[in-house]
């Protein structure tokens, strides 16, 4: 199919665009993503050892996420997909850091497209849960609360597609300088919430 008036430019988030993103890999023909090695993630996994025996071996590809230069005004919508690789350190399944939004009263959406995993929420006061995410399935972030996105799949990709505010900004310093409360494990073979030893 054919666009009809389309704009000269590429990404026209004035005037609309359009922009593809494989629904088996999550990834766009049109806009590149960041990407998250084992090596940037230090700290974030529970097991210190277990992390560098497996960063000395390799520097894995843990995620990957599109961010694509949008006006950050309210008005504006942020979006793109997010890529979290199977893999575990130790017992801890492979994951993204986490944040909350500088602008605390930000939601967020997360539609998954492929994968099984969960959705860790947390907030200030420590309230928390972990939502199961799977293909066709959207999870609501309410306002306030940090959220990680977590695979559990032993060979298949988690991928989600997100939307949320603009100008929401990202707060992944108190994470990481405190962690989250709770952490996901694989316990006899299935996912499991354990009480983060680290946590600040």
């Amino acid at each position: 199919m054919q666009d009809f008036n389309k704009s000269d430019k590429a990404l026209d988030f004035e005037k609309g665009c359009v922009i593809d993103f494989d629904l088996k890999t999550g990834l766009s023909s049109v806009v590149d993503t960041g990407k998250r090695y084992l090596s940037q993630m230090k700290g974030m996994f529970y097991e210190d050892a277990a992390y560098r025996a497996m960063l000395g071996k390799k520097d894995e590809l843990v995620y990957e996420f599109h961010g694509l230069k949008l006006p950050e005004t309210s008005g504006d919508l942020a979006f793109g997909c997010s890529i979290v690789y199977p893999g575990k350190v130790g017992d801890e399944y492979f994951m993204t850091k986490g944040h909350f939004h500088t602008i605390m009263e930000t939601a967020e959406v997360y539609y998954c497209l492929q994968g099984k995993g969960y959705m860790l929420l947390e907030n200030p006061e420590g309230d928390w849960r972990a939502l199961a995410l799977e293909a066709g399935k959207a999870v609501y972030v309410p306002k306030r609360y940090a959220h990680r996105s977590i695979n559990v799949s032993p060979d298949e990709q988690l991928i989600t597609f997100f939307v949320f505010r603009a100008d929401a900004g990202h707060d992944y310093g108190s994470i990481e300088t405190k962690g989250y409360r709770k952490l996901m494990v694989e316990r006899d073979g299935q996912p499991a919430v354990i009480d983060n030893p680290k946590w600040k």
